[in-house]
């Protein structure tokens, strides 16, 4: 049984967010997994600065990772710091890295970021199973998306006469 990503509130400080997979991507099933950081690295991300675009989590020699997650260099870090693009090691059990492998395997999905954030004072990313959009479904998505607001404003200023 994968882990669900805590709800906001409740302890959670939300760093980072991808908005953009949510349109790019239809998400299917989504974990959390912590963070393997360094000092500086957790001193940037408390401070807000982490980009999870171009972000993608990959699974190789049984352990999992997150490439391209970009976490700016801490302002007061001794020389040297971290390298904000690198390579960063996934926390996950043994039996959510096989399940996911499995199923990235299987039905061709790719596993995104969709965000990062802080629970109880550990640094953790919400991962989503999602499958690849084509161009026709972002603009379908958008036109329903579109026609629901006009449904919401028309009921709002029917309400109101």
């Amino acid at each position: 049984m994968p882990r669900r990503a805590a709800p906001e509130g409740a302890g959670v400080k939300v760093i980072a967010v991808n908005r953009r997979a949510r349109h790019d991507y239809d998400l299917q099933e989504s974990f959390e997994a912590g963070l393997a950081l360094v000092g500086s690295e957790v001193k940037s991300l408390r401070a807000g600065r982490a980009d999870l675009k171009d972000s993608y989590g990959i699974i190789e020699e049984g352990e999992a990772w997150l490439v391209g997650l970009h976490i700016s260099p801490y302002q007061f870090a001794r020389e040297g710091g971290h390298e904000p693009d690198r390579t960063r090691r996934l926390l996950l059990h043994r039996g959510e890295i096989d399940r996911i492998r499995g199923k990235l395997e299987q039905k061709g999905l790719t596993l995104i970021p969709t965000r990062v954030y802080f629970k109880e004072g550990k640094a953790k990313v919400e991962l989503a199973l999602a499958k690849g959009k084509a161009q026709y479904d972002k603009r379908e998505t958008l036109k329903r998306r579109q026609a629901e607001r006009e449904m919401q404003r028309a009921m709002r200023h029917k309400s109101i006469d």
